[in-house]
């Protein structure tokens, strides 16, 4: 059984404070004994991403390691194991550099806490990136793996979340840019010749977030196709690729932050209506294969024919090639979001405790949010943790709101189609 998130903000709190405390003069004495034999400070060569629990961030951070690569820097990444497949999609990092942690079970979690911190030695890791927003545990990590140069976003002024004295570059997390400029602003840091206070102070221009598409295997593609069709085939529905449209919904969003999630009435509502906008088309309501029952309950309720319930019908690697094949996305804001966006699927994400303006896919996205007064009510302040029990950002979102925008992008894709 694995660890819940719950338990996860627990033990960082409670275990990773005191740690971050007795941690903190090793780590500056450490620090002291280098310097006396330092010969100065190279560009970073082996470079390590930390992140743990955030599968899209993957995706996100993307920008920002092939800018690390393009100045000549070795990738590593430090990831949860479950979360692995992630770093697959576009392949940055090379396999044999990706190390992982089990977050299953706690015996696991130190386990393997403690094998990397000697493999990252033996590895002879320089630089660490830890993308994590105030995570006690990746702060501890990026402090005691030895690396000469560690960077990361530092509270400075700000109270609560304290992380020790881990890193050697503080850079000021910027609440109001997109995630991705600020992880380039984590580059930018670890490859400054001169210390600023705080890092970064650089403009970002728009053109730097520019994300690579995933390269598609035909025999996989070829592989979906079948499956999908087959799938339609049994249901009874006449469907080919190509000549009707293939739409997904994605209704489920992952327990990190189920506050997320539009109702799963709103979705069989959309059903109806995407059925009703066209009758021919295929929609598949997508998931993992844990989902199943949740996307079925959809299902069942929406009640439109050529609506199937397409959960675990595809593993991690196969999703870029179904996205190809999809014309436009419905999802709320959760990985799919994201790694879509490594392809020309078109989608309407919808948002409520989390905010586009940090947190938007930058892909061929629109992004529905409510603007409460409240919202976005998670942040890196709080450790993305809402007292919020009664989502009414989410429920304020209409059908009709995302009909329109789902319209739209398949207008768009069909015009893209003829061109």
């Amino acid at each position: 059984m694995s660890i819940s998130v719950n338990t996860m903000r627990a033990i960082d709190h409670w275990v990773g404070v005191p740690l971050c405390a007795v941690a903190s003069p090793i780590v500056a004495l450490m620090d002291g004994v280098k310097n006396l034999f330092s010969r100065g400070s190279d560009a970073p060569r082996k470079l390590l991403f930390i992140e743990l629990s955030e599968m899209g961030s993957a995706i996100l951070v993307d920008p920002a390691m092939r800018n690390a690569q393009a100045r000549g820097a070795e990738l590593f990444f430090l990831i949860f194991k479950s979360n692995r497949a992630s770093l697959t999609l576009l392949n940055t990092v090379k396999p044999e550099n990706i190390f992982t942690i089990d977050s299953s079970s706690l015996g696991g979690l130190i386990k393997d806490t403690i094998k990397f911190l000697i493999v990252a030695r033996q590895h002879r890791i320089d630089t660490v990136i830890d993308l994590e927003l105030f995570s006690r545990f990746t702060a501890l990590l990026t402090g005691l793996c030895g690396a000469r140069r560690r960077v990361g976003y530092h509270i400075f002024h700000g109270e609560g979340l304290w992380r020790g004295c881990m890193l050697t570059r503080k850079v000021h997390y910027n609440p109001h840019i997109h995630i991705t400029k600020n992880f380039l602003s984590l580059i930018h840091a670890a490859f400054a010749k001169e210390i600023e206070v705080p890092f970064s102070k650089i403009h970002i221009a728009d053109s730097e977030v520019r994300l690579e598409q995933a390269i598609i295997d035909p025999s996989v593609l070829s592989k979906v196709r079948e499956r999908i069709e087959k799938l339609a085939v049994d249901a009874g529905i006449p469907f080919k690729q190509g000549q009707q449209r293939l739409i997904l919904v994605n209704p489920n969003a992952s327990d990190l932050l189920p506050q997320r999630r539009w109702a799963q009435q709103r979705f069989s509502e959309l059903i109806q209506g995407l059925n009703q906008h066209y009758p021919n088309d295929l929609i598949l309501i997508t998931g993992s294969p844990a989902e199943f029952e949740y996307v079925e309950k959809v299902r069942v309720v929406a009640d439109v024919k050529h609506a199937l319930n397409f959960a675990g019908q595809v593993s991690f690697a196969e999703l870029p090639p179904l996205y190809t094949l999809s014309d436009v996305m419905v999802t709320n804001d959760s990985g799919p979001g994201h790694f879509s966006a490594v392809t020309p699927l078109r989608t309407v994400v919808l948002f409520g405790p989390e905010t586009p303006a940090l947190y938007g896919s930058i892909g061929k996205s629109i992004a529905i949010t409510a603007n409460l007064a409240c919202s976005p009510c998670v942040s890196a302040a709080n450790h993305r943790k809402t007292p919020c029990h009664d989502n009414v950002c989410m429920q304020a979102i209409t059908v009709t709101q995302v009909l329109e925008k789902m319209v739209h992008q398949l207008n768009e894709a069909d015009q893209a189609r003829v061109h």
